[in-house]
């Protein structure tokens, strides 16, 4: 009874999505009051509904429900409840009811917190929002039924996928769809403001907050899947260039260049255009994902699903949805003049520049993910794009963009000049200058991973002199404290993202420096790497709630000195029939020291190890780049929307 109450409330959320997405904007067209006044009904009544599936689904789960489909298909008796619960959205149909709840999350969040909105744009929003559920709805009932049943029903599950069952894939989904479902809220924005023909300042400053909670949800869910990949796969390594980890990448990449124009909408009504183009570029980017995770065109660890119909959905909601926005965008865009003049040596032209660099970047990576896709499809030809390509190209961008970023922070409005810039930031370049020969000192022959150092140092460097600029420190000392406690908590939140990605640049630097070795040892053996010498103490059976393993156990020592006790292991899934390995890494903040077990041959382990310099370092600068944003957020004067602006002119 409960799986048929879900589908009865994901077919209500459906009719509710539709109303939701005529109702209001024929009031807005007609100026009705009434009809206007629908839209936060609506939304509240399509997030119960859609929140009532998602319950059902839960619950599904959590008893073994096994006349479902899905829960066979995804869960087993035996598996510990919290990998029941998280084998919900562990699957295709799931994981695309977790990204309706989300989006109808962000429906009611714009009802409720959106009451400072002119009504009709509030109104527009609302209705983009609804008919985007609309399609995804329908393609739940029609193509991904997660409440299928299935007769007569097995004794048991067949299980979920052994490389899920992970604390951090139980937060990775949401995490990452909150940043992409989130940007759907953006785009709803964009489309109602072509659709009323009007971007000013007041836009800029409601869409701003949007794409900001985006932002920091879609850093985090990034970072996790980084870091589950790095211990949970047993690469060693943080980022693979996988198609499924761009296709993540992209609308990030897009949603830091809309986060930026948007500042400049606010204070200076220019980029009007530009900021709309990215507010839907962001969003089409989140759905190309989808499309290329659930499609089958990729294979990867990360992919959903091989189903030929539902990609071609996901391709038609995708031609709909952006291909409508964009036909919207090329009819109106010449209305929205702007007004704001700025000089190219300014704060503005600064966040143009970043805006050109990220958006090459993205261009790069789109290009480098989909073209091998397109040349096998056209051509018939089989082309590899990996690390290699996407390191050479996207450095050359990324350079620049690390070198601009503290001198654009400090520059002023409307025009500057660029020595008293580069006169605050002398002890930030010059402990830059310092990190690297520090750097080549240390690390030799490797120039790369010494330039990494010096932009890490330079990146936080350049944030402390922006906040030291702020309160005056070095001008009104005995001020600054005073001056410091009134900062606007936006200004700090800003500081710190940048920092955070000094941070995260240090971490790559030191992996830049990393060693590994295959060795195969026998008990009593050991072998060195990095200073540290590895010893292998045995390895032996273990057992799991829903596993068996073989489990070794390895000594670090250094200087005979005890180090750490580390016990790799690869676990057995007898439902499955799958093996997967699960990394043993000992940290202390500056480095990790990871083992992989491999194949025993003749009484030898086959090891791997791995001594990798500031890992940490690079979720670590991940979580404070999204405490940035979170900080940013905090700040009611970036969080409450603007009012209504008064005079507006009337809609082309």
């Amino acid at each position: 009874m409960i799986p048929e109450l879900g589908h009865f409330a994901l077919a209500l959320a459906c009719v509710l999505a539709l109303a939701q997405g005529a109702v209001p904007l024929l009031g807005a067209q007609r100026r009705d009051p009434r009809l206007i006044a629908l839209g936060p009904p609506l939304a509240a009544g399509q997030l119960v509904a859609v929140a009532a599936a998602f319950a059902a689904l839960l619950w599904s789960f959590a008893v073994n429900d096994t006349t479902v489909l899905g829960v066979v298909q995804n869960s087993h008796s035996a598996k510990p409840l919290l990998y029941k619960l998280t084998g919900t959205w562990g699957n295709h149909e799931g994981s695309m009811v977790l990204w309706v709840l989300i989006l109808a999350l962000c429906g009611g969040a714009v009802a409720g917190f959106g009451r400072d909105l002119p009504g009709a744009l509030q109104a527009r929003v609302l209705a983009v929002l609804g008919l985007v559920g609309v399609g995804f709805l329908l393609f739940i009932l029609a193509t991904s039924n997660p409440f299928a049943r299935v007769w007569p029903p097995p004794a048991d599950g067949q299980g979920l996928n052994p490389v899920l069952q992970d604390p951090g894939l139980a937060l990775h989904p949401p995490l990452l769809y909150l940043g992409y479902v989130g940007y759907a809220v953006t785009f709803a924005f964009a489309v109602a403001a072509l659709i009323e023909g009007r971007v000013d300042a007041a836009w800029g400053r409601w869409v701003r907050p949007w794409a900001l909670a985006a932002w920091a949800f879609l850093t985090l869910g990034i970072a996790l899947g980084s870091w589950w990949a790095y211990y949970e796969l047993g690469w060693g390594g943080y980022w693979f260039w996988d198609p499924v980890e761009n296709a993540s990448l992209l609308p990030w990449l897009a949603g830091t260049a809309l986060l930026h124009s948007a500042i400049v909408v606010e204070k200076r009504e220019a980029l009007k255009v530009w900021t709309v183009l990215l507010a839907l570029l962001a969003f089409a980017l989140s759905l190309l994902g989808t499309f290329l995770v659930r499609s089958g065109v990729l294979n990867s660890v990360h992919a959903f699903a091989s189903d030929p119909t539902r990609g071609v959905f996901i391709l038609a909601l995708l031609a709909l949805y952006v291909g409508g926005a964009f036909a919207l965008f090329a009819w109106r865009a010449p209305a929205m003049a702007p007004t704001g003049v700025f000089a190219p040596l300014s704060r503005e032209g600064a966040l143009v520049l970043n805006n050109l660099f990220l958006c090459s970047i993205c261009a790069v990576v789109l290009v480098g993910t989909l073209y091998p896709m397109f040349a096998d499809l056209v051509l018939g030809v089989k082309i590899s794009v990996g690390p290699p390509f996407f390191n050479a190209a996207t450095l050359p961008l990324a350079a620049p963009l690390i070198l601009a970023m503290p001198l654009g922070a400090l520059l002023p409005w409307k025009r500057a000049r660029l020595w008293p810039v580069l006169q605050r930031l002398w002890w930030a370049a010059l402990a830059a200058a310092a990190a690297l020969l520090l750097a080549l000192a240390l690390a030799g022959e490797r120039v790369w991973p010494a330039l990494g150092f010096a932009a890490a140092v330079w990146l936080v460097a350049g944030a402390a002199a922006d906040l030291a600029d702020r309160i005056a420190l070095f001008r009104r000392p005995a001020a600054a404290w005073a001056r410091a406690r009134g900062l606007p908590r936006a200004a700090w939140g800003g500081a710190l993202a940048h920092a955070g990605l000094g941070v995260t640049c240090a971490g790559i630097a030191g992996m830049g420096l990393a060693t590994d070795a295959l060795v195969a040892l026998k008990p009593g053996e050991s072998a060195r790497l990095a200073g540290y010498e590895w010893r292998l103490e045995g390895v032996r059976d273990a057992a799991g709630p829903n596993w068996t393993a073989r489990r070794a156990t390895v000594t670090v020592a250094r200087d005979g000195a005890a180090v750490a006790v580390l016990e790799p292991e690869r676990r057995f899934f007898p439902v499955g029939r799958e093996t997967t390995t699960e990394a043993a890494i000992h940290t202390n903040g500056l480095r990790d020291l990871y083992v992989v077990l491999g194949e025993e041959r003749d009484g030898a382990a086959v090891l791997r190890l791995h001594h990798n310099p500031l890992a940490p370092w690079i979720w670590l600068g991940a979580a404070v780049m999204a405490l940035g944003g979170g900080l940013s957020l905090s700040d009611r004067r970036v969080r409450v929307a603007a009012p209504a602006p008064k005079g507006a002119p009337a809609p082309a």
